[in-house]
């Protein structure tokens, strides 16, 4: 068995589905369960996602070997900080935030010092979903899970996160976090906030209404994400605040020469940007064995 006792700190899609995966998958004995909601929590055991619940967070860690952290990133300093002085010494930590660098941040400020079980982690899965009633077991089957581990980091802790990951079928890749952040801003930042913007300028519009009826499946498709919990990506966008800024940047010169080249009526430019992307996102639903999340 790989985990004896798991802390899941935030029991709802993402740590939810971590634990029934790894559950399923026999790799782990006891599962607690933390958070502020006690009827998520009391729905949590009831489901069989969870052994046991608590609402303080020292208690929950206490005895754990593996602490897995689902809170808000604006959370995540409290958290570790309500760690502190808890969890044993051998524990490992991993996360499932969006944004690597405040997470690092937060373990520093929290713990006061980068521990060697710490791994941050990401992984790229989800839905606009929320709480443990959305948690399913196949969540990370076939998806990608992003590492990012410190310079602190040991070699052994490393290895076990990645095996924790693996069980539930994930694939698990490695980068820097400057790296994963510069990344995610493109891939996953970029198109909610594509998606909020969108949905929230059509709504400002007059007659809304008469635009939301006649909305076609495309709208509907692209703008899905946009269901996804306000405060995390509000937090998101606090977060990686530098790299999605200029990630926006480059998309908005992008889209003022579309719209110049629309004005102009250049209908030959447009073919060519039209028969670019779409090469592009062809190639990559080809060769993509993951199509994407929200997160």
């Amino acid at each position: 068995m790989l985990i004896h006792r798991l802390a899941v700190i935030g029991v709802g899609l993402i740590g939810g589905s971590l634990a029934r995966a790894l559950r399923h998958a026999g790799e782990v004995g006891e599962i607690i369960g933390c958070g502020r909601g006690r009827e998520n929590l009391d729905r949590a055991v009831e489901l069989g996602v969870i052994d046991r619940f608590t609402h303080d967070i020292g208690e929950a860690v206490r005895g754990a070997d593996m602490v897995f952290l689902a809170v808000p990133l604006g959370a995540m300093e409290s958290a570790f900080r309500k760690m502190r002085g808890n969890i044993d010494v051998d524990a490992l930590i991993t996360d499932g935030g969006s944004a690597k660098a405040s997470v690092v941040e937060a373990c520093q400020t929290g713990l006061g010092s980068l521990p060697p079980g710490f791994v941050p982690g990401h992984p790229i899965a989800g839905t606009e979903k929320s709480g443990v009633e959305a948690s399913f077991l196949e969540l990370y089957h076939g998806r990608r899970v992003i590492l990012t581990p410190t310079a602190a980091t040991s070699p052994s802790a490393l290895e076990r996160v990645t095996s924790m990951w693996r069980s539930c079928g994930a694939e698990v890749t490695r980068m820097s976090v400057a790296h994963h952040d510069e990344v995610l801003a493109a891939t996953s930042h970029l198109p909610h906030m594509l998606a909020f913007g969108l949905v929230d300028t059509l709504a400002r519009m007059d007659e809304n209404d008469e635009i939301f009826r006649y909305a076609a499946g495309g709208f509907r498709d692209f703008t899905r994400i946009a269901s996804s919990n306000p405060v995390m990506w509000r937090d998101i966008c606090v977060a990686n605040k530098a790299a999605l800024a200029a990630m926006m940047q480059r998309y908005i010169e992008d889209m003022e020469m579309l719209a110049e080249t629309i004005r102009r009526g250049d209908g030959k430019q447009l073919l060519e940007i039209f028969s670019r992307a779409k090469a592009a996102r062809d190639r990559y639903i080809d060769t993509a064995s993951d199509p994407g999340s929200t997160e």
